[in-house]
């Protein structure tokens, strides 16, 4: 039987215009689509709330909705709509400020959203997600199992990162990237960004002979361009690099990918030839488990590899036995995420660990088949299993 992601001789062919039309019909055509807009898409330049650009957007969505598209949105803005409410001047630098705007924030963002969206008789659902929901097995499930059956029930689910209890060592930092990932999560046909940047330009956009890059077929497609590092307005935290880095995990995940601006959203749902296309990777796909342990967690702390155990992990895609550990770094408990490194401190890989740190330095040197005599059946396991690893 043919694998459904068999790459066929034409379509390696297949002249560039002829692949970017077919992906944005795509996205036109997508069942599951996710939205993801920014915040200064959303708000005035000091920082309130913009119903009008709100309003414009759930038009775009309800649109969508009553052609038969599941939407998923995610939405920046709760941290910028609390800003001018609690009288701050610039987007605050410390974690307690920005939660504390959040907090402000996400009551006022949902209100409009609900407004806007009962006008279509549709329901707002608020679905807030931190990194420990995307990390852990039992969150990670209990949230695709929810926004599974909001859009059962024709709900539009509107995901922002949970910022008030979010740290920051363990956050998404922008929501380009969540997006890319509750992409994955739910299987969806196609990924819009949406913020104050109409595309991808091959150079500074300001500058009259830089060109907009209609087609992102590859990597190796963005040599050689310049992506800047922040958006015009500066209320949020996401810039083109994080466009781009989110667009190619969601075209990993075989995901259409489309960047334009908010005011290109209708166009942009509809197939027109706006903004920059990322084409969804062809033949195979990363798993699940892969996709989610490279882009969705964070190491917890570190297995020191040495040059053999490097070798077999990342040549020979083994399982780590403890027999190939010569240090460990950092406070785990079994079932973290943690980072493999080499003797250089280059970090090699990442999985899921067997074992709380406090056991690995009785372990590190060891065959599987002298703990099993020494210290009993149960230890004679990996320290992390091939199928909860990726090579990074």
């Amino acid at each position: 039987m043919e694998s459904p992601h068999t790459v066929h001789s034409t379509e390696r062919l297949e002249q560039p215009a002829s692949r970017e039309a077919r992906g944005r019909a795509a996205v036109a055509a997508a069942r599951r689509i996710v939205v993801k807009v920014g915040s200064s898409s959303l708000t005035t330049p000091d920082g309130r709330i913009d119903s009008g650009r709100i309003r414009d957007l759930v038009e775009v969505l309800a649109s969508r909705r009553t052609l038969g598209q599941e939407v998923i949105l995610v939405s920046s803005g709760a941290v910028a709509a609390g800003m001018t409410p609690l009288g701050m001047r610039a987007r605050p630098r410390d974690l307690a400020s920005q939660q504390a705007a959040a907090s402000v924030g996400q009551g006022l963002l949902l209100a409009a959203y609900t407004a806007e969206l009962a006008g279509y008789g549709i329901n707002a659902a608020q679905v807030l997600l931190t990194v420990e929901d995307l990390m852990r097995r039992v969150q990670h499930r209990n949230a695709q199992r929810t926004l599974h059956r909001l859009l059962d029930i024709g709900a539009l689910p509107i995901v922002n990162e949970n910022d008030t209890v979010a740290t920051h060592e363990l956050r998404f930092g922008d929501n380009d990237r969540l997006a890319a990932l509750v992409a994955h999560l739910m299987k969806a046909d196609a990924l819009v960004l949406l913020s104050d940047v109409d595309a991808l330009y091959d150079g500074n956009p300001s500058h009259p002979d830089s060109r907009v890059v209609g087609l992102v077929a590859d990597p190796d497609d963005l040599e050689g361009i310049d992506i800047g590092s922040a958006g015009r307005r500066g209320v949020g935290t996401g810039g083109m690099v994080t466009k781009v880095a989110s667009a190619r995990i969601a075209t990993e995940a075989g995901v259409d990918t489309l960047l334009t601006s908010a005011a290109n959203a209708r166009g942009a749902l509809a197939g027109e030839a706006v903004g920059t296309l990322f084409a969804a990777a062809s033949g195979r796909r990363p798993s699940a488990r892969q996709l989610w342990l490279a882009h969705a967690t964070a190491g917890r702390g570190s297995l020191v590899l040495d040059p053999g155990a490097v070798a077999a992990v990342v040549g020979d895609k083994a399982s780590l036995l403890p027999a190939g550990v010569v240090d460990v770094i950092g406070e785990f408990s079994a079932g973290d995420p943690v980072d493999l490194r080499d003797e250089q401190g280059a970090v090699v890989a990442r999985g899921l660990v067997n074992y709380d740190s406090a056991e690995v330095p009785d372990l590190m040197g060891r065959s599987t088949r002298w703990l099993a005599r020494e210290m009993g059946p149960s230890y004679e396991r990996e320290l992390v299993h091939r199928d909860d690893l990726v090579v990074l």
